[in-house]
């Protein structure tokens, strides 16, 4: 038999888009419109439905960047049409090419209530089926004209990405206001020929399977009366159901099929149209569980959630009730698809906790799953985090995305820090937008690396990113897919019901131990600087708050502001989003976060400070109180206490040498030489230089930054090739001279930029603080601060959640070699055995670390660089521009205990308040291995104190926590602190490394507090 295989495959493609997929709607006619833009700001829908307007039609332009209009189309069902589907076409201007980068609609009734949103997968409202003619039609369109930002030619830098600068210019063209009948023969036929011709090219071609497919369609094809499509379709259909029944291999792949749309709660587009995109989105869903009986949607996110509860009710209802029925299931159990590499060890509990406690209250569902299908890695602490939290499995596809080494499971344990191990699946269709294209299917079966062990894995569906979620034909698709020859299966199910399975069948799955390192987007750990310190400074001011707040509450009735701290928390893990956060979101978002941050400061601080003041005395007395907000004893106030009779010491000085000075406290003596590079650091009672012999430390040092793609989310490797030393100076000179404190500030200037750099050594202190305030004007440059470090060691630590992590120093394997950047809190941490340095930070997550071997004296330079900024150019094209302020310290001589300490005591620095009282700590620790994380008053207004602590050095610890309140019982907890059913707990603890615990004690007629 002849090849013919090319010629039978053209023909299909060609009947189907020109001939098969037009005859969906055979019949149209135009609908009367009208439109009126609403002159800034989305408007209420009451307004919307009432506001006047102006005719509209086919080929008019409408809607600026970020504007909103509002299109009412009105008609009447033809008579003859009696006894057919009616559906209203609305094509807005829509780019089949790119759902949820656009523009969109939520379609109204004119009472007000929603029916659907419209997208350009999605641009059909369903009028009557059956029609009885002559029925009249009315609907209004909420349209959002959002530009395109990420275009055919992606990464330009534009003007877009801020209604400040976008511009009035129209981005649209109404393309069809139309009502139409559906035929729904035809939109089968355009299924079936759609699944087996996807299906057959993925089909060996030596496969009899593949030939009988191919047969089949040129048969049906042969059906076709290409003159009369919708009266033959129904015969080139009945040609093709011997090769649909055809039942898959007992050994196929099982693939779990769950409705989904990944919807960024922010990128490139503003908070506010993420409302409204939620709202579009669920409308859609909401209806599509009423058509489909065995269709399934999981949404995550509990803040899209609470968004339309409180500006879309009515959608809401439906939502809550496809809920109550168990087809539209909330997954995840967090406030928002955080980035986990940066947010702090409260900050990513409090995701769960918001999260889950959100579902629970709403629903009545507790999570199982942490549903993280977008972020870029994920930091070793996080499995802890997820039992601790009550979750007991895993899911994310972002790992595919690693440019050099493919992971090498699909399902397996993931075991954190702590020893922590939870069970993970990765898709491996690849992506969280599967559309059941016959190619996606395929790849998930080839992909899957567990074959043998494993048989089952999972396949969000639908549209995602701006939102759309899964369409009619998805679902057409999957029903075809079921049980089909030569494919998977797929059936539509609960991601928990997925999760079971999948370990149910795999009783001894591999095990990734430490981080899941995403070779991929690490300029994110640096792009948009303030954001990042907005960040760090509003998880350290609300454990300020949450510290001093309770503690004033216990002694002295203060009010414990729970209702602010709850809101205040939500504000922040919102902004922790996957995009946000890292910096890769549009110019628009990190304007208003840094304004919001700005807000919550604030907020933060007055309630620290009347705290505080409840707590200090008489203010009118002739004294000072210090607060010590650290979980570590300094300057002889214990960690979470406050006193007016602290110590300070003295014994600070500073000389001039060779154009430099030397600082010198009698614990480190610091050179810095007339460039204002610092070229010694000596530890004076080790008799140890921690920098390495003819290197400088805090070097400036910049480098060109373009990436080959993804400008604000990407660095690459061979932005290394090239590097400026900044060692031309303006001035260094001495800004402080006393027995207490000794600084030397250095001004430079380079390219349009000016860097002023404080470096202070305080009395009694074995580190050097710099302050590093930057006016900013570079484009697509990368700047770094290196310590050139005089220490051997193949690992350093980098802390993360509740504790740290070890990574390598060298680059033996691709593996190493790809971590070329990397995050840290608080601190990063080298050593040899006895002997240490560590540098640790108040605001910056990037950093690397290389090693060199010295020509001279044959040893090794460890050099730590910590990332301060970028100037990416896509999607902000004036990312980072200005003044930004950094504090880092280099300690030397150090343990990773001392790192912990210091790392705490730079992000928490004193606070001073008027007053005559002495304030005990309400919770003391008598181990500083062991770090209190939170103090404060349980969520749910009992009063009871809440106590979070975890070992922070890697070891064993026995520690006694004691209260300084009395308490009637002690019970450990989970992160929503509820008992976790173990014995009363003893507040002698012995824990694990860096293992977490969470106590509540009940206080005796404490609800009142």
């Amino acid at each position: 038999m002849h090849d013919d295989r090319t010629l039978v495959e053209s023909r299909l493609k060609r009947v189907l888009e020109e001939r098969i997929r037009p005859a969906v709607y055979p019949e149209s006619v135009p609908l009367t419109a009208g439109i009126w833009t609403a002159p800034g700001e989305p408007v209420p829908v009451a307004e919307g439905l009432a506001a006047p307007r102006t005719p509209a039609a086919a080929g008019d332009r409408w809607g600026a960047p970020w504007g909103t209009s509002w299109i009412t189309v009105s008609g009447t069902v033809p008579e003859h049409w009696a006894g057919r589907t009616v559906e209203a076409i609305l094509d807005l201007g829509f780019d089949r090419n790119m759902p949820g980068f656009q523009c969109e609609g939520l379609v109204y009734r004119p009472d007000g209530s929603p029916v659907k949103g419209l997208n350009p997968d999605n641009q059909w409202v369903r009028v009557a089926a059956p029609a009885t003619g002559g029925e009249k039609v009315e609907l209004h369109i909420e349209a959002a004209s959002n530009p395109v930002i990420l275009d055919y030619h992606p990464f330009l830098p534009t003007g877009l990405g801020d209604k400040d600068t976008a511009g009035t210019e129209p981005q649209y063209r109404i393309e069809r206001l139309d009502l139409a009948v559906f035929d729904e023969t035809v939109w089968n036929l355009i299924l079936d020929l759609e699944v087996l011709g996807e299906l057959m090219a993925e089909l060996p071609v030596e496969s009899a399977r593949r030939w009988d497919i191919l047969r089949a369609v040129d048969r049906a094809l042969d059906a076709v009366d290409l003159q009369d499509v919708n009266g033959t379709a129904a015969a080139a259909r009945e040609r093709l159901t011997g090769v649909l029944a055809a039942p898959a291999e007992p050994s196929a792949h099982r693939l779990s099929a769950v409705g989904h749309a990944h919807i960024d709660s922010a990128w490139l587009w503003p908070l506010r149209e993420t409302v409204r995109k939620v709202a579009r989105t669920t409308a859609n869903m909401t209806a599509l569980l009423e058509d489909e009986p065995d269709f399934i949607y999981t949404m995550s996110q509990a803040q899209q959630y609470a968004w339309i509860k409180e500006h879309r009710p009515e959608v809401y209802e439906r939502v809550k009730k496809a809920v109550s029925e168990g087809r539209f299931v909330p997954a995840g159990g967090m406030w928002v698809e955080s980035d986990t590499n940066m947010p702090g060890s409260e900050a990513m509990a409090r995701q769960f906790v918001h999260g889950k406690r959100f579902f629970l209250e709403e629903f009545g569902v507790e999570n199982d799953e942490a549903w993280l299908p977008d972020t870029f890695g994920f930091a070793g602490g996080l499995p802890q985090i997820i039992k601790a939290a009550g979750s007991k499995w895993l899911l994310t596809q972002k790992i595919s995305w690693s440019q050099i080494n493919k992971f090498p499971h699909h399902t397996f344990l993931w075991e954190g820090v702590d020893g922590t191990r939870i069970f993970t699946h990765f898709p491996p269709v690849d992506t969280y937008n599967c559309s059941m294209k016959g190619s996606e299917i395929a790849h998930a079966a080839r992909n899957f690396k567990d074959k043998g062990r494993a048989r089952h894995s999972l396949a969000p569906t639908g549209w995602g990113d701006g939102g759309g979620g899964t369409t009619r034909e998805m679902v057409g698709k999957a029903a075809r897919l079921r049980d089909l020859e030569g494919s998977a299966t797929v059936r539509w199910e609960k991601p928990a019901d997925f999760f079971a399975k999948a370990e149910a069948e795999y009783a001894d799955p591999p095990v990734w131990a430490g981080e899941l390192y995403l070779e991929l987007h690490r300029a994110t750990l640096t792009s948009q600087a303030q954001t990042k310190q907005g960040n760090r400074r509003s998880e350290n001011l609300l454990y300020e708050a949450e510290l001093w707040a309770a503690t004033a509450a216990v002694r002295a009735g203060f009010p414990y502001p729970y209702e602010d701290l709850d809101r205040i928390w939500k504000t922040v893990l919102l902004h922790q989003f996957h995009d946000i956060l890292p910096g890769s979101s549009i110019a628009w978002v990190h304007r208003e976060a840094r304004q919001t941050y700005a807000k919550v400061a604030e907020e933060l601080n007055g309630i620290i400070d009347a705290a505080q003041r409840a707590l200090a005395g008489d203010a009118s007395a002739d004294g000072r109180v210090v607060f010590n907000s650290a979980p570590h004893a300094r300057n002889g106030i214990a960690a979470g206490g406050a006193s007016g009779t602290g110590q300070t010491p003295a014994g600070c000085s500073v000389t001039a040498r060779d154009g430099g000075f030397v600082l010198d406290n009698g614990l480190i003596r610091v050179t810095v030489d007339a460039r204002g590079l610092v070229t010694s650091v000596l530890d004076l009672a080790a008799g140890r230089e921690a920098i390495a012999p003819g290197s400088a430390a805090n070097l400036l040092q910049i480098h060109p930054d373009f990436p080959n793609m993804w400008d604000a989310w990407d660095v690459d490797s061979f932005y290394r090739n090239t590097v400026t030393d900044l060692t031309d100076v303006d001035e260094v000179a001495v800004t402080a001279d006393s027995p207490h404190e000794v600084a030397v500030r250095v001004t430079r200037g380079f390219g349009g930029s000016t860097a002023v750099q404080t470096l202070t050594l305080a009395a009694g202190a074995r580190r050097l603080d710099i302050g590093t305030e930057v006016d900013w004007h570079e484009t697509e440059k990368f700047l770094k601060a290196a310590f050139p470090l005089d220490i051997h060691t193949d690992r350093y630590a980098a802390e993360t959640q509740f504790g740290h992590l070890h990574r390598p120093t060298h680059t033996n394997t691709s593996w190493d070699a790809a971590k070329f950047e990397a995050c840290n809190h608080r601190f990063v941490h080298l050593e040899e055995p006895g002997w240490g340095a560590s540098l640790v930070t108040a605001s910056t997550y990037g950093h690397d670390v290389t090693r060199t071997v010295r020509a001279g004296d044959g040893g090794t330079t460890t050099t730590v660089r910590a990332s301060l900024l970028r100037a990416p150019r896509f999607p902000d094209p004036h990312t980072d521009q200005g003044v930004h302020r950094f504090t880092h310290a280099l300690v030397v001589g150090s343990t990773v205990g001392d790192a912990v300490r210091e790392g705490y005591a730079v992000n928490l620095p004193e606070r001073v308040v008027p007053g005559d009282a002495e304030v005990a700590p309400l919770v003391t620790v008598d181990d500083e291995a062991v770090v209190l994380s939170a103090v404060k008053l349980a969520d749910d207004g009992s009063g009871d104190v809440v106590v979070r602590c975890y070992e922070s050095r890697g070891g064993r610890a026995r520690a006694l926590l004691t209260p300084s309140f009395a308490f009637s019982s002690v019970v450990p907890c989970d992160l929503l602190e509820r008992p976790t059913g173990g014995p009363p707990a003893d507040t002698a603890l012995a824990l694990r490394p860096f293992q977490l615990v969470t106590l509540r004690f009940t206080r005796p007629g404490a609800a009142a507090a």
